[in-house]
């Protein structure tokens, strides 16, 4: 692929010839990498094609994909970039691999959480659903960018009650934000702090798997 960012793909054991597939895209959080979201997905590679996309900036230990002036304040051009080279990665695996474009998900922690949401209402409709995990959308995405219809678009949103990081009150907006513009949003709270539980990545493990059903 020709995309600029590196990436970890997990095909489907058994392909067949002429046959399109649910693909499912992975964000990791500020200071990770690809191969940490691959350990939450484990079992979905005989659902989705998975892409683990890498952050394209260095953020010891790890990598992101923008960077931040202020609590809950990116670098507005940083973040473009990167919104911009995710919608092109997005377009070059669809071309390249074979994806079902009817059943596309984006799935992010954090600062994963935060470009899968913008993402989505960047592009729209042309995703099916989205998990986000402890994120929020940026005032400036909300107030600038152009919006796209979202009333097809499922969400599962969670966020940790003790979130000391990205406060829980920012995903309860998030949710409020989708839900207004029609989206299907099922919202669910843990009681932890800015990390993902067991019992969440099975909530939302089996919420996937219930929306490629629809």
């Amino acid at each position: 692929m020709n995309s600029q960012l590196k990436y970890e793909i997990r095909k489907l054991s058994h392909i067949e010839p002429n046959k399109k597939y649910p693909a499912l895209f992975l964000m990791h959080g500020i200071g990770s990498n690809e191969q940490d979201m691959l350990s939450l997905v484990d079992g979905l590679e005989d659902h989705f094609f998975i892409f683990s996309i890498r952050g394209h900036l260095s953020q010891p230990p790890g990598y992101a994909y923008f960077t931040i002036k202020g609590f809950g304040q990116p670098h507005r051009e940083v973040f473009d970039e990167g919104i911009n080279k995710l919608k092109c990665f997005i377009d070059d695996a669809v071309e390249q691999y074979p994806v079902d474009r009817n059943f596309l998900y984006l799935l992010g922690f954090s600062q994963g959480a935060i470009v899968s949401m913008t993402l989505g209402l960047s592009i729209g409709n042309k995703i099916k659903g989205i998990v986000a995990l402890s994120g929020y959308i940026p005032d400036f995405v909300k107030e600038d960018y152009a919006i796209q219809p979202v009333d097809h678009v499922s969400l599962f949103i969670s966020h940790g009650k003790f979130d000391n990081i990205l406060p829980y009150d920012w995903g309860v907006e998030s949710y409020k934000y989708f839900s207004n513009l029609g989206s299907h949003v099922a919202f669910n709270e843990y009681q932890q702090g800015h990390g993902i539980s067991l019992e969440n990545k099975q909530d939302f493990t089996n919420w996937l798997l219930e929306d490629l059903k629809k």
